[in-house]
């Protein structure tokens, strides 16, 4: 697993270097429009817990407005997951990876414990598992009377059981079904 590892980190920083040089005058646009759009620099940035429970910046495009309300094109961008390319910057920088558990805000991740910990042994990913299987957990939460409940004692505890099993069973052909499954669903019509 730590041969892969380095494999995985090498395939990342260039394949994200690749991609942000490729694409940084998208980026760019989308951070003006997200700027003129939410009338603030249109960059979001969150501390998050990471690699071996360490806290990291996490950058996305600004989706929601001052007044908490998301704008319809913060709707648009979140859709086809568009807020999330500044992501790429923090693939390169080795924060974070193309594949592996979504980083969350402290409260979770930095209190697993036992054989749930093992999630914290591999970089945050842009996607993994738990990702594709919670792709409409904004329309989830919003469904629920309880969301803050259920988000913790529903839909956290099938996220842990995801992302162990990923950790557990990390391959490359494994990342490429989670990038493609990715991929796949953001973007079908």
């Amino acid at each position: 697993m730590k041969f892969y590892k380095c494999i995985k980190r090498f395939c990342d920083f260039v394949v994200s270097l690749i991609l942000l040089i490729l694409f940084s005058w998208f980026l760019l646009i989308l951070i003006l429009v997200a700027s003129l759009d939410t009338k603030s620099l249109g960059v979001f940035v969150q501390s998050r817990i990471g690699y071996r429970n360490k806290s990291f910046i996490i950058y996305k495009l600004k989706t929601y407005r001052s007044n908490q309300s998301i704008s319809k094109i913060g709707a648009f961008l979140r859709r086809y997951k568009l807020d999330e390319l500044p992501q790429l910057f923090n693939v390169l920088i080795g924060d974070m990876s193309f594949v592996g558990p979504r980083p969350d805000v402290s409260g979770f991740a930095d209190t697993l414990q036992g054989g749930d910990a093992i999630i914290l042994s591999v970089k945050p990913g842009i996607t993994g598992p738990a990702t594709i299987y919670f792709r409409n957990e904004e329309v989830l939460l919003a469904k629920q009377s309880n969301p803050e409940f259920y988000n913790k004692n529903i839909i956290w505890p099938k996220k842990i059981a995801l992302n162990t099993k990923y950790v557990k069973e990390m391959s490359f052909k494994q990342d490429i079904y989670y990038l493609v499954k990715t991929f796949y669903i953001k973007y079908e019509f």
